[in-house]
């Protein structure tokens, strides 16, 4: 199937599309694509994070945040569960593009050609195994790209398996990276906003707990994933993070992984809430995201409740064992 894929991007003009406030994961996965097949530009209508940003600047590439998909012959989008991911106004994805993905799927892309892996880590993991399928050199400022995306998805190894490990060791490899380059790229001290944007997180955060497993919630406008992580530092063992930007809300979630190898997984529980509010919901056990039309601080209401009740559940069977 890869090499289908790999042989129908050959030549074409492309455009490579990724979620709002995209991710290394998602920028990397689309700048190895647009490296390896082109001619092609990679698109976030809603930008990119800071992160992100700092890579691509250090490599030397540009993302658009303005463009009309219609002067492209090809679609292409990665790392994105739903078309909503782009916002309320954008266009229809025609038919013949090609999503590339690696979360659990949602199947709201039934009506393109979507390739999915979710037991990969990252999505510039399946993106390595497409350029090996399609014979294609990997330049060493694709190599760091997608280093780097595996990095961030992976929290820095800390959610790594085996397959992981042995796809970031071949990438280094093949690529002539080291350890230190790798781990570099992607590192950048918090600027003065994130650092206030965390404080404030943490001063409107809300808690409950069952037993020894703690639920937090906050919300602010911007860092949502810095401060999950800030509150799961605290003591949180799941954590949501909500921003308001007029009608519209962005929720990011947070588990450590001893929560995800107890039962719970945040992309299930987001993915149920968004069907039955008709947002858009879903991701991995330990991080997830929720998007849509709506009051945020409800939206964090409702995840702390279903939080709880999949705590009681672990309590009851935690019981019933032996």
């Amino acid at each position: 199937m890869l090499g289908y894929v790999g042989e129908a991007l050959k030549g074409k003009n492309k455009i490579i599309l990724v979620h709002g406030n995209a991710d290394m994961d998602a920028v990397g996965s689309a700048y190895a694509i647009a490296e390896c097949f082109p001619p092609a530009k990679i698109y976030a209508p809603d930008g990119i994070d800071r992160v992100a940003k700092m890579v691509m600047d250090k490599i030397g590439a540009d993302v658009l945040t303005e463009c009309d998909i219609s002067d492209f012959e090809m679609i292409v989008v990665v790392d994105t569960s739903s078309p909503e991911q782009f916002g309320p106004n954008f266009p229809v994805i025609p038919d013949d593009s090609i999503v590339i993905d690696h979360h659990r799927p949602t199947g709201k892309w039934d009506n393109v050609q979507f390739v999915c892996d979710e037991t990969k880590v990252s999505c510039c993991e399946l993106i390595y195994e497409l350029l090996c399928a399609s014979n294609v050199k990997i330049k060493r400022n694709v190599g760091m790209a997608l280093l780097s995306g595996m990095l961030t998805d992976s929290g820095h190894f800390s959610y790594a398996n085996p397959q992981f490990l042995r796809t970031f060791a071949d990438v280094m490899d093949t690529a002539g990276i080291s350890m230190d380059e790798a781990m570099g790229l992607p590192r950048s001290e918090a600027g003065m906003s994130e650092r206030i944007a965390v404080m404030k997180g943490m001063e409107r955060s809300k808690f409950d707990r069952i037993g020894d497993m703690i639920v937090a919630t906050s919300y602010g406008g911007s860092f949502e994933a810095s401060v999950c992580k800030a509150l799961l530092g605290a003591g949180a063992d799941v954590v949501f993070v909500g921003s308001q930007r007029d009608d519209m809300f962005r929720l990011s979630a947070r588990a450590d992984q001893e929560m995800v190898r107890r039962g719970i997984h945040l992309g299930d529980i987001l993915k149920n809430i968004g069907e039955e509010t008709t947002t858009d919901g879903g991701g991995h056990g330990g991080a997830a995201g929720l998007s849509g039309i709506g009051d945020v601080e409800a939206m964090l209401h409702i995840c702390m409740q279903r939080t709880m009740n999949e705590f009681r559940k672990m309590r009851k069977n935690d019981s019933e064992l032996p």
